[in-house]
């Protein structure tokens, strides 16, 4: 049975003990005195043996909110998916996060197949025969033995790409058994294993191993939305968490780059001491994206003008729009910041996000007409 909770609203008491007692939770709920609610957080909760849906309050309907923050995940992290797939998750006993991990492993082992990636390898060895290069301070070091010592290059799988594949496939073999992902387990066979900080990896990509960047960056989104969760049953407990501004700000952009084929996500420029990186800018517009809920104008900060004034001015684009979801107030306002050279045209804007349509494609065709009537200065 399938659960739903709304994000920024106070979940049910059976589950806040769960909540205050499990730390790795705290930073995806405000936990307050007397109640406890999401923070802009929306996705999947198993804790022991129930399921959770932590979605949207977009629609009246619990399974159009669902349908919807599917879509937009899908189209955020530009998941291509089969319509059986998206039935899947449309499913509300199947569990989203084997379709992700389904989605990495279908996607890494098409790769594969072409070919496990290879690098050269710096490596010294105690040889009965020389290779490569003699090393002759150890060499001399150790006179009487009956090796030499060797330095040598070698094609290797044994590289920081691989091994980051083999960390992912470990930690997801342990909430999925698909078939696809023992696969890929089994060609990274000669994979030296080791912990791997997905916080500190940066991994650099280049012609030779670019066919796996689309892997890198499912697995990499997996693995931070993922966190496992203690509990006291045999069944698994986890969290698959997004934070909605991200997902806004994904899925308004990867919309855009369809509007507009100029355009840039997360742009980031130095300009003297000062360092801007709007979410969306094409060669005639800015748009900064903010997932707050509008009740009243007051909602409306002052300082989020000024930002969108400073894009203008230094990026020399005159027309910004600031972007939020539709809540209760439909946002329209047209503003001139500044004046003569100075001037920035701003308009912050709300879109609906609610469409009655079930279809994916039908879906974001919808949100995208809508922006681009938006777009009109």
């Amino acid at each position: 049975m399938m659960n739903y909770l709304f994000e920024n609203q106070n979940i049910t008491k059976s589950l806040e003990s769960y909540i205050k007692e499990n730390k790795s939770l705290h930073e995806h709920f405000e936990i307050n005195f007397n109640r406890i609610k999401p923070k802009n957080r929306c996705g999947f909760l198993s804790i022991e043996n129930e399921n959770y849906f932590i979605i949207p309050k977009i629609s009246n309907k619990e399974e159009q909110n669902l349908n919807i923050f599917i879509y937009m995940l899908l189209k955020a992290y530009d998941i291509k998916i089969s319509n059986p797939d998206i039935a899947n998750l449309q499913n509300t006993n199947f569990k989203y996060l084997e379709l992700f991990i389904r989605f990495f492993a279908d996607s890494l082992l098409h790769e594969l197949k072409r070919g496990i990636y290879k690098t050269y390898i710096t490596r010294e060895e105690n040889l009965k025969v020389l290779r490569g290069k003699y090393l002759i301070e150890k060499n001399f070091q150790n006179f009487y033995h009956m090796n030499i010592y060797c330095e040598f290059d070698e094609f290797s799988t044994d590289n920081e790409l691989n091994k980051f594949f083999l960390y992912a496939i470990k930690i997801f073999k342990r909430y999925s058994s698909y078939s696809n992902l023992h696969k890929c387990d089994s060609v990274f066979d000669e994979v030296y294993y080791s912990h791997i900080d997905i916080n500190r990896i940066n991994f650099k990509f280049d012609r030779l191993n670019q066919r796996f960047e689309k892997s890198y960056e499912i697995a990499m989104m997996i693995l931070k939305k993922l966190s496992p969760l203690v509990n006291n049953s045999t069944q698994k407990s986890f969290a698959f968490l997004f934070d909605m501004s991200e997902v806004f700000e994904k899925f308004i952009g990867n919309l855009y780059k369809e509007i507009d084929s100029s355009t840039l996500l997360q742009c980031e420029r130095n300009f003297g001491n000062l360092k801007l990186k709007p979410d969306i800018k094409t060669e005639t517009q800015i748009i900064d994206t903010k997932y707050k809920l509008v009740k009243n104008k007051d909602d409306l900060k002052t300082h989020d003008k000024y930002q969108m004034f400073t894009y203008g001015i230094n990026f020399n684009i005159r027309d910004t729009i600031l972007l939020y979801p539709k809540h209760i107030l439909d946002v329209d306002e047209d503003l001139r910041l500044g004046k003569d050279y100075n001037l920035v045209n701003l308009k912050i804007k709300s879109i609906d996000l609610k469409f009655e349509d079930d279809g994916y494609k039908e879906y974001t065709e919808e949100i995208k007409n809508r922006l681009e009537k938006m777009n009109e200065f």
